[in-house]
């Protein structure tokens, strides 16, 4: 196994922090700073996973789609 980067997971409190409220900010603005604004191609409904590794999976699958149309949108102009 090859390990990439040295983020920490941060622990579960019971207060939340400022910096993982940073954190989560900086998140939500890269994901409004895809090239077409604010599609990441995960369509409206509820979902239920049996795991988070399972829901994690489905919305990595709907942000690379996302990116494949950006691309082929791209390359048709």
């Amino acid at each position: 196994m090859k390990i990439v980067g040295s983020r920490k997971e941060p622990q579960i409190l019971f207060h939340a922090s400022a910096e993982l409220l940073r954190q989560g900010a900086r998140f939500n603005d890269e994901m409004h700073n895809f090239p077409t604004g604010n599609i990441t191609r995960v369509a409206k409904g509820l979902y239920r996973f049996k795991t988070h590794d399972a829901a994690n999976q489905h919305l990595q699958k709907c942000i690379v789609t996302a990116m494949v149309d950006i691309a082929e949108q791209k390359n048709n102009r």
